[in-house]
């Protein structure tokens, strides 16, 4: 099976390089881990026998995260909403309606929310050797805290490229096959025309604040887990707690060290085959409408609307709402946003993605503006049920909660929603730990900068 044709699909402003390999009767797409995703570069070394046996049961479906590898490189990488945005546009220039969705390492977050907020797309999702969050907790004590990776970013930026540094990762990633001074010299070209100093920084800050513990039981798409016993890289904890709290996954234990997904084709193809395959035959392959998916709520409502009305008359006020509804529908439709309610004054939208869900509400407060009023938001993202193009549940209760909480003219935000918007660009000030009317617990507010 030779290298594949590279071919490049246009998401916004970003060419994304993409190929397909193999003819099988179903399509999985390949998440890459790490920075280092250059597939013609990966077909020269150890990596093309995994890709070859997965090929050899489905159309893979391969891409390179954009800043890196084949695609257009940019100082920084973007947030995981538009890393998504690119998954979907990848399978959309492929013909791909519904694929299962293989994600390694630090390809697993992505595969997770892709999974969880695009259940439409995604017949399966396989994980290897990945995490749901990459610092230390309560519930993830064999992590690094935050100050632990903070303290490796910029000696690891400087040591870039060096013999030892090369040497080092290597081994670190792949010891069975570590020693070969062959596979040494196609490591170090495979990094070097994958990414540089500044991109593999940037990555490890944006990692620091994603947190997808919180999407894991809002993924309802058959689930299989793969961690190698001895990890290397990332514990093998990680993965067990992953298959805990995705409901219904299969975790299958491998043995070995070798986090790199290219050192024994078969640990992930053997496995991955027989899952999918199975799921192909048993035809739960074709898109159901689900009826629970991972959805970012925005609430809207006029400041002091009473008054206004008082000091309008009703004539003055249904003339106001009017230019006032019209000009949120246009922020809707320009963020993608799916309005669900409007009563009186106040909106209720649904976003496939939390950084578009702000941008939308900064963009509704500053248009009205001119009208004489002030909007206040807020947003929660949280798994909804969905029903005749409606969404409810309890995501939807705290995302009316968190807008209660802002202020005229503010945006403010859960945590969730701020985890998951790292990378982005958007900045915030903490607004303390509150307590939403109706719902258990104490809750991180955060109002956009």
């Amino acid at each position: 099976m030779e290298a594949p044709d590279v071919k490049y699909v246009k998401n916004g402003d970003v060419h994304i390089a993409y190929a397909t390999v193999g003819d099988g009767p179903f399509d999985l797409v390949f998440v890459g881990g790490w920075v280092v995703t250059n597939f013609l570069s990966a077909w020269d070394g150890p990596p093309a026998d995994t890709l070859r046996r997965l090929a050899s049961f489905s159309r893979l479906i391969l891409f390179d995260k954009r800043g890196t590898g084949l695609s257009d490189r940019s100082y920084g990488l973007p947030d995981y909403e538009t890393r998504m945005d690119d998954i979907r546009a990848v399978m959309d220039a492929v013909g791909s309606e519904r694929a299962a969705v293989l994600g390694v390492s630090e390809g697993g977050p992505l595969t997770l929310l892709f999974a969880a907020t695009h259940p439409d797309r995604v017949a399966a999702a396989v994980l290897y050797s990945t995490t749901s969050t990459f610092v230390g907790d309560d519930d993830h004590p064999w992590q690094p805290t935050v100050e632990e990776r903070l303290a490796w970013i910029e000696p690891e930026r400087a040591r870039f490229g060096t013999d030892d540094w090369f040497d080092e990762f290597f081994h670190g990633l792949s010891p069975s096959i570590a020693d070969d001074p062959q596979l040494k010299r196609w490591w170090r070209r495979w990094v070097l025309e994958s990414t540089s100093p500044g991109a593999l920084a940037e990555l490890r800050r944006v990692n620091l604040r994603l947190d997808a513990r919180h999407v894991l039981p809002s993924i309802g798409v058959p689930t299989l887990v793969l961690h190698p016993v001895d990890d290397t890289d990332i514990p093998f904890e990680c993965g067990r707690y992953i298959a805990a709290h995705v409901p219904g996954a299969q975790f299958v234990e491998l043995p070995g060290p070798d986090h790199g997904w290219w050192v024994r084709p078969d640990q992930i193809g053997d496995h991955a085959e027989r899952f999918l395959t199975e799921l192909w035959e048993r035809g739960e392959w074709d898109a159901v409408e689900p009826d629970r998916v991972l959805a970012t709520v925005l609430f809207t409502d006029i400041v002091g609307s009473t008054e206004k009305l008082a000091q309008l008359g009703d004539r003055g006020w249904r003339e106001l709402i009017g230019e006032h509804h019209v000009r949120v529908r246009r922020q809707l439709a320009r963020y993608r946003g799916r309005e669900i309610d409007t009563a009186g004054d106040g909106f209720f939208a649904a976003f496939d993605g939390p950084a578009r869900a702000i941008r939308c509400a900064c963009a509704i407060t500053e248009t009205v503006r001119d009208l004489g009023i002030d909007v206040r938001a807020g947003l929660h993202t949280g798994e909804c049920e969905q029903l005749d193009g409606k969404v409810g549940g309890i995501a939807v209760h705290i995302g009316a909660r968190v807008a209660a909480n802002a202020g005229p003219g503010e945006v403010v935000v859960s945590r969730t929603v701020r985890d998951l918007v790292s990378g982005s660009g958007i900045e915030f000030e903490e607004r303390g730990s509150v307590e939403l009317k109706g719902v258990p617990g104490r809750w991180e507010l955060f109002a956009v900068a």
